[in-house]
């Protein structure tokens, strides 16, 4: 689904992403993990277009979109949550929702959307502003999968969310993954939401892939050990 080949990603002469290479496949769920400044969020925003790359490639299925624009790699199937949901608080459930369908031609909400999240569809007319962040969660979640990804991108989604709330944030992403068929890549430091959602974990270190597991193999004691400080 997604190979990423020699990848560099650097802020001004300060190299953050380091010949990185990776790959997810259809329908896998994959991990990343690491602690805080060693580049996960740096990666997401590059792969979805917000920050350039200094080199290297990526390839959304056989479509090479390292010199696409954001709105081009969504219309090419990348679908994007960023860290901190920035919904439109000052928008309606719905209008949020809306405008993730700017990428495709539709002007319909999908059902499927409302049945994998109830309460956005009780709280359709309420403003964003007004939800609870589990709830913002899943609205940035529904708005991301409006534009009918086939690879979800999410940056540290557990942020700021109750601990009931995360599991079921898990069940609730490897239900996506099942029913409509899309890869999932998570940028996490909640090893427990992690281990519950991955088929495999990755660990970043200064830019770098140092393990690199399926989550049945994965000891998280060793993991642990590398988001220790």
């Amino acid at each position: 689904m997604l190979t990423v080949n020699q990848y560099d990603v650097a802020y001004g002469q300060s190299k953050v992403i380091n010949d990185m290479n990776l790959t997810i496949g259809s329908n896998e769920i994959v991990a990343v993990l690491g602690r805080n400044g060693m580049g996960k969020t740096t990666l997401m925003k590059s792969l979805i277009g917000m920050i350039p790359s200094a080199g290297g490639s990526v390839a959304l299925k056989d479509t090479e979109i390292s010199g696409m624009k954001s709105h081009q790699r969504v219309a090419s199937g990348l679908g994007f949550v960023p860290q901190g949901r920035m919904i439109f608080s000052t928008m309606t459930v719905e209008e949020n929702i809306r405008t993730g369908l700017t990428s495709t031609k539709s002007n319909s909400i999908p059902e499927h959307l409302y049945e994998l999240f109830p309460v956005l569809k009780e709280m359709k007319d309420r403003r964003g502003g007004n939800l609870s962040g589990g709830q913002q969660q899943q609205l940035a979640i529904a708005r991301a999968l409006a534009s009918n990804p086939s690879l979800l991108l999410l940056d540290e989604p557990t942020e700021g969310i109750q601990p009931s709330i995360i599991r079921e944030m898990a069940r609730t992403l490897r239900k996506i993954r099942d029913e409509h068929g899309l890869a999932i890549l998570v940028s996490e430091q909640v090893l427990s939401f992690a281990m519950d959602v991955a088929d495999r974990i990755l660990v970043i270190e200064k830019g770098n892939i140092v393990h690199d597991v399926p989550c049945a193999d994965a000891d998280p004691d060793t993991i642990a050990r590398y988001l220790s400080v």
